[in-house]
């Protein structure tokens, strides 16, 4: 009687040892924010500006910007993040001179895959779709106008590494589609298309 009681008791307690880490993951929260530094690389693939020769192209510059994710995550395996950031100040160029300015706001909402969420280094794979809000349009000397919005889809790659239960570092890779037709006095000259990489690295806090 006494083996049993004693076999009982160690079953028991590896029972509650295997227990205790699921209950743990169970009770943390689904909400996770990360904050990152990001570089937006645009492609600038843009038309020909018309009347101006078949060489005279479109850029707009890159630059390092600050974004703040939320997560939310339906399963350990499955998340929702909203990109937010502010209107961001762009230069735009002509065959490398400068013409002016615009500034863009492009919040970003994207499913994400998580494949090991339970592991130290955590890959995951997004994929959504990005609105950005383009205003405070210069170009030109204010001749040139440029679409007030656009739509594209957006792809993403990264990777958490956890650091303890809430803390974690980020890397994050993203393709989005940004593309805004060029017009003077209602005429389209060019439209080019911004399609930027965005390169970020940050840390994360899941509450």
């Amino acid at each position: 009687m006494k083996k049993i009681v004693t076999i009982a008791a160690a079953a028991a307690a590896l029972s509650s040892a295997f227990a205790a880490p699921a209950f743990a993951q169970e009770a943390q929260s689904p909400w996770l924010v990360r904050v990152r530094a990001v570089n937006i690389s645009p492609e600038n693939k843009s038309d020909p500006v018309g009347g101006t020769g078949a060489s005279d192209r479109l850029s707009v510059s890159s630059k390092t910007i600050p974004e703040i994710d939320i997560s939310y995550f339906f399963t350990p395996h499955i998340a929702a993040e909203l990109i937010l950031t502010y209107p961001q100040k762009h230069d735009v160029r002509l065959d490398g001179q400068k013409i002016g300015t615009f500034k863009h706001l492009p919040p970003t909402l994207l499913l994400q895959y998580h494949f090991t969420p339970d592991a130290r280094f955590s890959p995951y794979v997004g994929a959504g779709i990005n609105y950005t809000r383009i205003s405070d349009v210069h170009v030109l000397n204010d001749g040139a106008s440029l679409d007030s919005n656009s739509v594209g889809g957006a792809l993403q790659a990264g990777l958490d590494i956890k650091i303890d239960k809430h803390w974690l570092v980020n890397f994050d890779i993203k393709k989005v589609q940004i593309s805004s037709d060029v017009k003077v006095g209602g005429a389209k000259i060019s439209s080019v298309k911004i399609d930027p990489w965005l390169f970020g690295v940050g840390v994360g806090y899941r509450f």
